[in-house]
């Protein structure tokens, strides 16, 4: 019962965080809504015992949103991606792609021939996968995971070194004067 209600509230959450990406008006809320999308995703695998695969869906989406995250910050400024913005360009042409893309894809999901399965599954097929995909390159991915995650940090403090209100040691950049916090903190 629990997992039925949990799976019906995840994909609800799934659809419409997904659906949000296109309607929302800027390019840190559809990070925002794509990362929720990806997580709930990450979180029904979970509840299908999927550990392995729901648990690097989740690290993997977090992960991409954070370096999205990193680049915005880094090329726009905190605030022109949080400005109002169309996130759906050339509507009609990407919506004639996207249709006979889907229709051509249906098509031959329909009409190739499938082959016949041949024996019979591992007894744990996750971690079979898991295995196949992981099992000599474990200690790389536990070594570059960390440093991924100091490259992310490292990014952002160099991004931004005056930190949220701009102020920088000498209080100036470039010979104008950066923005103070309204209530004059910010040092």
């Amino acid at each position: 019962m629990f997992t039925s209600i949990a799976f019906w509230l995840l994909a609800v959450i799934a659809v419409v965080s997904g659906a949000a990406v296109f309607r929302v008006d800027s390019m840190a809320r559809a990070t925002y809504a794509l990362a929720v999308s990806f997580v709930a995703v990450g979180a029904i695998l979970l509840l299908f015992d999927l550990d392995y695969v729901g648990v690097i869906t989740i690290l993997m989406m977090m992960m991409e949103m954070a370096i999205m995250g990193v680049f915005m910050i880094m090329f726009m400024g905190m605030n022109p991606a949080l400005m109002p913005m169309d996130m759906v360009h050339s509507k009609k042409a990407s919506a004639a792609v996207s249709l006979s893309v889907f229709v051509m894809l249906s098509a031959l999901a329909l009409l190739i021939p499938w082959p016949s399965r041949r024996g019979s599954p591992d007894g744990d097929v996750t971690a079979a996968l898991g295995e196949a995909l992981m099992e000599s390159k474990m200690l790389v991915m536990l070594v570059i995971s960390s440093i991924l995650f100091a490259t992310i940090v490292a990014s952002l403090v160099l991004a931004n070194p005056g930190g949220r209100y701009g102020q920088a040691s000498d209080g100036a950049i470039g010979g104008k004067q950066r923005a103070r916090h309204p209530d004059g903190g910010g040092k």
